[in-house]
């Protein structure tokens, strides 16, 4: 056997491999994972096995006993685990990888101990094969998970998750495609035969290919420390970890290994679509294994683990459900096990990976570990022990329940649901190895397009120049997914300088999100004044209050265009907190760009004592531009900023017919507010004639006049201090000022009436 030198400390001990060599024998360890898929689908993992000890005439307990052989020798974990960790992880799970091989092909002597020593021998026979089997297994699999924690980085193992279990998937495929059709083509045992042969072949490949992976090394001082089981046996986590997992066992597993029987006996499927059965959940693994390794990683392994819980307490339903000797049977039975490959690779994966990340403690991997795969074997056992024993005793059932046809696979039926979802209340009391939760995790994907952000995400990788990169930053800002987060801080971190200004822009659109806010606040604080601005307009229009004191932190900005975004972004959040000194600041400053944001946050605020500074900048603005934000500042402060924007547009284009329709709004409403008829002021009505005929300087001098000589305290006192400062220009300038006039007909429309 050959292998990857093995780094050496300055001792000459073994040390763990570095992480490049680690990621170097990651594609050995798929290659092996591959491998023995054949192995697994063509011996005795699958539908195969089966039905080849159905065809051996035994019953449906003899069937769960010699399953539950497999499972229930891990028993022994907790006691060769010194041993393994003497030898090496390594070493150990190659020699006993290779026994397990050589033990199944004896299996190809059941045809001959059959025609010599009879059907009792024979069962005899093939439970003794599998017995020695699954002891030979044990101790392989209780090396192989500490070594598989070692040289598996934490910070891939979702995404080794993933590309094992595409490869997996895309050789079972083939494998149970190939399986059902030599059953199909021989009969008896023959077809069961050819497969075991070719099975054990696949499994001396997956050896060889295992022999590449690296670490694994003998550790000594591991295997003489004092064994303390105590430690996972009194860990709540580890506890609640492995009880919600025999739950899910208890529930699954019996349903499992029995569900080809099922599928043979109600359903009415032949052996050979049975078999074949196995690749719509292959399918399902392989089109979803990459997505829930890389949720993994990215969102952790409790959101994942749950979702992919949840879906399991579905299954059962699903497969109930599927139609009964009908054209389509085998067609509705693939769909649904497409489903329930999704939900067991969602769960297997972010069990997987919270179970090596979170649960089980590097420092006491042996004992953990040996502790959990003798729990879970034994677990694993009794479940298939019990699945089989409670369908010969159920054999009886039949007859209907509310239009619900019941045979002797009810109790399963039941139990596969109940179980895993008693499992997912415990679960959700587990710590986390991420701050995601599950319902957060489901609204990743549910808000925004989750199939083009994940195509933007790849297409932004994937950019050929700055402009190929700005416009897929700037796709993944529409989108609007929380899927893009973490691509959009990296665009943030891109060294070309269009990249990060479109990042910035990008993340403004998406939902409040803490690691954009925080993104968004290193750059505020950075020193680059042209990111800086637009960063604090996009942490005011986030919205997550996260970002007031950083913001308001950059009120004392070196730059001016910082501190106006900053003021700006403050009144967006509403920080009211803010308003004196904002207030202090329109009185004092004297650049007229950054008043006009301390007045634009007022406005924004509701401070009304700021109307009266905001109304002497006014009188003395020269540019229409800011005179306009002021006046929609001031109009905020009225009160109905949609009012005042939609007359300012109307206004725009007809001047003199909004004009006067506004008046006679105001009018109407006065009048009601008044107990008059509309009709009877005759002044009001001259001046809306005056404005529909577009004479606006008349129009607005003679509504100045009238505003002159009437109540305004009515209208509050900001809307008093308005009308009195519009009257006023109104009188000597008409319409020239505009906005003295549309403030007018906003306060006389939406300003408070008495």
């Amino acid at each position: 056997m050959t292998s990857e030198p093995m780094s050496q400390s300055a001792a000459g001990v073994a040390a763990e491999p570095t992480t490049v060599e680690k990621l170097r024998g990651l594609p050995w360890s798929v290659a092996t994972n591959a491998a023995n898929t054949i192995f697994s689908h063509f011996t005795v993992f699958g539908s195969v096995f089966v039905l080849f000890l159905n065809t051996l005439g035994m019953s449906k307990t003899a069937i769960g006993f010699v399953l539950a052989l497999i499972p229930f020798s891990a028993v022994i974990a907790p006691l060769v685990a010194p041993f393994t960790a003497r030898v090496g992880y390594k070493r150990v799970f190659v020699w006993f990888y290779a026994l397990r091989k050589v033990m199944i092909a004896f299996l190809l002597l059941t045809p001959w101990v059959q025609a010599v020593w009879g059907q009792h021998a024979t069962l005899v026979f093939v439970a003794g094969v599998v017995a020695i089997f699954s002891v030979v297994r044990s101790v392989e699999e209780t090396a192989y998970f500490p070594w598989v924690q070692e040289f598996v980085p934490n910070s891939v193992r979702g995404k080794y998750s993933a590309m094992s279990n595409i490869f997996t998937a895309l050789t079972g495929f083939v494998a149970v495609w190939v399986a059902g059709a030599v059953l199909q083509w021989y009969t008896g045992q023959t077809g069961f035969l050819l497969l075991f042969a070719a099975g054990v072949v696949a499994g001396f490949v997956s050896v060889w290919a295992s022999t590449h992976i690296p670490g694994g090394a003998p550790q000594p001082e591991v295997a003489a420390t004092r064994r303390n089981l105590k430690d996972a046996l009194f860990d709540g986590e580890f506890r609640k970890y492995s009880v919600g997992v025999a739950l899910i066992t208890l529930g699954t597993v019996p349903l499992a290994s029995f569900l080809p029987l099922f599928m043979e006996e109600y359903v009415g499927l032949a052996s050979g679509e049975v078999v074949r059965l196995q690749l719509g959940g292959l399918a399902g693994a392989l089109l979803s294994s990459y997505l829930w390794g890389w949720a993994a990683d990215r969102y952790g392994s409790k959101p994942v683990m749950l979702i992919g819980a949840l879906a399991l307490v579905l299954m059962p339903v699903l497969w109930w459900l599927v139609p009964r000797g009908v054209a389509w049977s085998l067609a509705a039975a693939l769909a649904v096990s497409f489903v329930q490959g999704v939900a067991n690779l969602g769960w297997g994966i972010g069990a997987g990976r919270l179970f090596y990340v979170s649960v089980v403690p590097v420092d006491k991997k042996l004992d953990y570990m040996a502790v959990y795969f003798a729990w879970v074997g034994m677990v694993s056992g009794v479940s298939q022990f019990i699945g089989g024993s409670a369908l010969d005793l159920a054999r009886g059932i039949s007859g209907s329940i509310g239009g619900v046809m019941l045979n002797p696979y009810v109790p399963l039926f039941v139990a596969a649901v109940a179980l895993p979802l008693v499992s997912v209340l415990l679960f959700r009391t587990m710590q986390g190895d991420s701050a995601v939760t599950t319902s957060q995790f489901a609204s990743i994907f549910l808000r925004g397009n989750p199939v083009l952000a994940a195509t933007s995400m790849v297409r932004f990788y994937r950019a050929k120049d700055e402009h190929d990169a700005v416009r897929m930053t700037e796709r993944m800002g529409e989108i609007r997914s929380r899927i893009t987060v973490d691509e959009l801080l990296d665009a943030l971190s891109d060294p070309r300088f269009n990249v990060r200004f479109e990042a910035i822009l990008a993340m403004a659109r998406m939902p409040a999100d803490p690691r954009l806010t925080a993104a968004l606040i290193g750059v505020l604080q950075g020193k680059s004044p042209a990111l800086t601005v637009v960063a604090a307009w996009a942490l005011g229009r986030i919205g997550d209050r996260a970002a007031l004191e950083p913001l308001r932190a950059a009120l004392c900005s070196n730059y001016r265009s910082v501190r106006a975004h900053s003021a700006r972004a403050l009144g967006t959040l509403g920080d009211v907190e803010m308003a004196p000194e904002l207030l202090t600041r329109v009185q004092q400053e004297q650049d007229e760009d950054l008043r006009l944001a301390y007045a634009s946050a007022l406005g924004r605020l509701g401070v009304h004592a700021a109307a009266r500074p905001l109304l002497e900048i006014l009188r003395g603005s020269q540019d229409e531009a800011i005179r306009m934000e002021l006046a929609l500042a001031l109009a905020r402060l009225v009160g109905d900023e949609r009012h005042f924007v939609q007359l300012a547009r109307s206004m725009r284009d007809q001047p003199g017919t909004a004009s006067a329709q506004a008046l006679a709004a105001a009018r109407r409403q006065l009048a009601k507010a008044q107990g008059r008829s509309p009709g009877i002021d005759a002044g009001l009505l001259a001046i809306e004639e005056a404005l529909a005929r577009d004479q606006l300087d008349a129009g607005a001098q003679a509504l100045g006049l009238w505003l002159g000589e009437a109540e305004w305290a009515r209208y509050g006192a900001v809307g008093c201090e308005v009308l009195q400062e519009a009257a006023w220009r109104m009188q000597r300038g008409g319409a020239r000022r505009r906005e003295y006039l549309l403030l007018a007909l906003h306060t006389l429309a939406v300003g408070r009436v008495d």
